[in-house]
């Protein structure tokens, strides 16, 4: 009888990841409802970076956007320069700031000084505010839950894989004590499934109130050769977008580069 022992502990593992996973759903489907986003609102390129990549990719949007007014130089060895130490916006001074009073830097610790600036956290609380971001505690939660739950369903094998290599069972045949753990399992795979389907949305940056103003976005661009079409984009789909191969090449460029 001590496969029942196992058995216990396999359904009280995968039924309180279950339940946690699906609070915190809900909680962030409550996030969601009670808040009012603003149907007509039109999303500026560093609100579309934010919600579609988060703070790093509004720092990318921000040294792409300086490097094809000439303000910045992006090297395609991994540094960038600046040509005029004039931001037009917090963003731009923040990425000025990050690069240091010496106007040169790697673009990396760049990117990452910039998308920790306050502006950034400014836009993301906006944003958040208006409906159309998701609160960063509610997205850590459901991607908690569904971490825990992964983990619950590899606990089940473990322990269903535990009981049956035990000595033999007189009171239960091995294929009856597999059913058994097979419950808790098919509990665990199917809140995944859901959590797929239902809780995804919630995992990313923008609500579905965001989510929608993106597409509309996308949908309303201009011509191939607009400036504005470009960045938004880069905005929407990140440096991997950028047509430049020299200017993707200094985000790609990841190992320290020494001039001779």
């Amino acid at each position: 009888m001590f496969w029942v022992l196992f058995l216990l502990s396999a359904w009280a593992v995968a039924a309180v990841s279950c339940t946690r996973l699906c609070l915190a759903a809900a909680r962030a489907a409550a996030v969601d409802t009670d808040t009012d986003p603003d149907a007509t609102h039109d999303l500026t390129l560093y609100e579309a970076a934010f919600l579609s990549g988060g703070p790093a990719r509004v720092a990318e949007l921000t040294l792409v956007s300086m490097a094809r007014q000439r303000r910045l130089l992006l090297a395609h060895t991994g540094w960038a320069t600046v040509v005029d130490p004039r931001g037009r916006d917090d963003m731009e001074r923040s990425v000025i700031g990050a690069i240091g009073p010496e106007g040169q830097s790697r673009i990396a610790p760049v990117r990452a000084g910039a998308a920790a600036a306050e502006a950034v956290r400014s836009l993301a609380d906006r944003l958040v505010s208006a409906g159309l971001a998701v609160p960063d505690g509610a997205r850590t939660t459901v991607a908690a839950g569904v971490r825990q739950v992964r983990a619950a369903a590899l606990a089940v094998l473990v322990l269903g894989a535990v009981a049956l290599s035990m000595p033999g069972q007189p009171d239960m045949p091995r294929t009856l004590v597999a059913l058994w753990f097979g419950l808790p399992l098919a509990l665990t795979l199917s809140c995944l499934v859901i959590a797929r389907v239902e809780v995804h949305p919630y995992s990313r940056w923008a609500s579905p109130a965001g989510q929608r103003l993106l597409g509309a976005l996308v949908r309303q661009g201009g011509g191939p050769g607009d400036d504005r079409t470009y960045l938004t984009t880069v905005a929407v789909r990140g440096v991997r977008a950028v047509g430049e191969p020299e200017l993707r090449a200094a985000f790609e460029q990841r190992t320290p580069y020494w001039h001779d």
